[in-house]
This record gives C-alpha cells, sequence and structure tokens, in this order.
C-alpha cells in the first residue's frame, strides 16, 4: 500500500486531535482537560498532542480558532454581494443553526471562553473577526443603500443572529425542558427553530422581496 503523503498525515493527525480535543474541552472545560484524556478520545498517543501542538493551551486555542473559523467561513459563503439579502441571510442562519446542532460542544467552549473574559482568544477577536465583521458590513451597508432591506447598524444584526442560533447549543437543556423532548426530536425541533429565526431576522431587517 502507498505511504500518505506527510503533508495528508499531518492535516488528518491533527484534525483528529482537534475533534477529541473540542469533546474534552466540552465537557469539564478548560481547567479540568487533561492532555491524556484528549489522547485517548483521539486514539494516539499523548506525545502526538504534543509534537503537533505542544501545550494545553496552544491545543485550546487551536481549537478555539478552529470553532470561529468556520463559523466566519459560513458567513463568508452566504454574505456575499452577489446575493440577495433574503437568500443571504436565511442561508446564514440555516448555517449556524446546522453547526449549532451538529457541534453543540464547540459553541459552549467558545461561550465559556468568552464568559472567562477570552484570554486566549482575545486577540483573534479583535484581530481576524473584528475585520471580518467589518468587510461583512459593508455588504449589508450596500444591501441597505440599495433599499433592499433596512438600514440598521450590521454588527449588532451579527451579535443578534450569534445570540439566537448559537443558544439551541449553549440552552439545550433548558429548550428540551420546557419543550418536553429529547434527542428523538430534534429534526422538529430545529425545523421550527430554523423558520421562527429566519422569520425573525428577515422581517426585523425589513428584507423586501427578491
Amino acid at each position: 500500500m502507498d505511504s500518505l503523503p506527510p503533508g495528508t498525515v499531518r492535516r488528518e493527525a491533527t484534525a483528529a486531535i482537534l475533534a477529541a480535543a473540542e469533546k474534552v474541552f466540552s465537557r469539564g472545560g478548560f481547567e479540568a482537560a487533561r492532555m491524556s484524556e484528549i489522547a485517548a478520545e483521539a486514539h494516539m498517543p499523548k506525545a502526538n498532542l504534543h509534537y503537533y501542538f505542544g501545550t494545553k493551551d496552544r491545543l485550546y486555542e487551536a481549537v478555539l480558532q478552529d470553532i470561529v473559523t468556520q463559523w466566519l467561513d459560513a458567513a463568508a459563503h452566504w454574505i456575499v454581494p452577489e446575493r440577495h439579502p433574503a437568500e443571504a441571510l436565511a442561508g446564514y442562519v440555516r448555517a449556524k443553526l446546522a453547526h449549532a446542532r451538529a457541534r453543540p460542544g464547540a459553541s459552549r467552549i467558545f461561550a465559556a471562553e468568552l464568559l472567562r473574559g477570552a484570554p486566549i482568544l482575545m486577540p483573534f477577536l479583535r484581530g481576524e473577526l473584528r475585520r471580518r465583521v467589518a468587510s461583512m458590513s459593508t455588504i449589508i451597508d450596500g444591501w441597505g443603500r440599495r433599499g433592499q432591506m433596512d438600514r440598521l447598524a450590521p454588527a449588532h444584526l451579527f451579535f443578534s443572529i450569534w445570540a439566537m442560533t448559537q443558544t439551541y447549543a449553549d440552552f439545550d437543556v433548558q429548550m428540551r425542558a420546557v419543550l418536553g423532548t429529547d434527542e428523538s426530536g430534534d429534526d422538529e425541533m430545529f425545523a421550527a427553530a430554523t423558520e421562527t429565526v429566519t422569520a425573525l431576522v428577515l422581517k426585523g431587517c425589513g428584507v423586501r422581496a427578491a
């Protein structure tokens, strides 16, 4: 059997470590997590974690950046000038809710980091996140100027979308208690959530028909 290219081995190993670390960090938080526990979750020696990421702090930072980058990539896919805001905002809401459903632990890790003042993620928030939001804000401003939606503060629109979608991960226990559902009811719950949040965003932004 041909051996895999070195780059492929590295990508697969780092992806497996990040996925395992996300599960472990979401269960007990940064302080409680142990590199040995993450290694066991990833089914590889602990030495591999130190080889690819060095320390727990650096691995935690990589997990956080991976989470936010995937969220921002979803936004960049939908929030583009060529799309009508009805299509773009609805698509973005669906993508964010899909992330909340598929990776609830990711949202909880992010929320926990912010609640402790973002000591690890702050440079990323002030740098890459701020740049991305500024770039997408110009697109939303353009839709407003063209009369396709109301003029509003784009950054606050993003804050609202993030809050409405990530709550389905962060406060999953509360929602299931109120709705009286378990995981078997996810399809129905997320379908209702998608319809409701999309309607709130589009109507709240005064999006005109395409």
